[in-house]
């Protein structure tokens, strides 16, 4: 199966794919002239056949004549994850794997639980968050990757959410069953909301229950932040039918 890369733009019938994507290509893939790849701009698939590899201004670029268009089409559902910061290591490890199963708009949550250093310095891993994600979505062959947000306080991110259904795990013991949750679920918009290590504080989960979600649990086991963000977004995959 060939490898999809993102472009910014389609010229015509060609495409140029710029710096770090275009240095992947010409030092590990050993990219050359004639090789055919898959190419996205968020809209469409084209075959693209490499036409040439140079640097310009001391900068790699791959340009690709067109070959011809690949059907694809978008998902007609929107999944929204809202993650609270964990330790980097495995709150990008969550990102990967949210691109990797469809997740379509991600927002980093400042929780009250969170620890306030990782909070301070999320800032400064926009770009390389971004980055994962393109490099994730990349690798699952999808049209696009996800949109990133900004790091919003819990309630805020709640109050704003535009999805139809909306669940927040949670493992207070009267939360409901995770599959009575995700079976309510209707329309083509879904927020999954995933807390920190230590757990939602009660203001949290009042906060999210005025503004729609479902409390829900996925089993009395206590489960790490990245073990929910699978789960959670696997079941939710299979229950709108993709």
């Amino acid at each position: 199966m060939r490898r999809r890369f993102f472009v910014d733009r389609f010229d015509g019938d060609s495409a140029t794919v710029h710096g770090e994507t275009a240095e992947h290509l010409g030092k590990v893939l050993r990219a050359e002239a004639g090789q055919l790849y898959e190419l996205s701009d968020g809209s469409q698939v084209w075959l693209g056949r490499i036409a040439r590899v140079r640097k310009n201004g001391g900068r790699p670029e791959v340009e690709f004549e067109l070959v011809q268009q690949i059907e694809a089409k978008a998902s007609m559902i929107r999944v929204q994850l809202l993650i609270s910061i964990v330790k980097f290591d495995r709150f990008e490890w969550c990102l990967e794997k949210a691109a990797e199963l469809g997740a379509t708009d991600i927002v980093p949550l400042a929780a009250s639980r969170s620890e306030k250093r990782l909070i301070a310095a999320a800032g400064k891993r926009s770009q390389r968050w971004a980055k994962i994600l393109v490099e994730a979505a990349q690798q699952a062959r999808r049209l696009r990757p996800p949109t990133l947000g900004v790091v919003t306080p819990p309630l805020t991110a709640f109050s704003e959410s535009p999805a139809f259904s909306k669940i927040v795990l949670s493992e207070r013991p009267d939360a409901r069953s995770f599959r009575s949750a995700q079976m309510a679920c209707a329309g083509t918009s879904v927020a999954l909301a995933i807390g920190p290590e230590g757990g939602w504080k009660d203001e949290e989960v009042a906060s999210a229950r005025a503004a729609g979600f479902l409390e829900a649990s996925l089993g009395e086991n206590i489960l790490r932040t990245e073990t929910a963000v699978v789960a959670g977004l696997a079941i939710i995959r299979y229950a709108l039918g993709e």
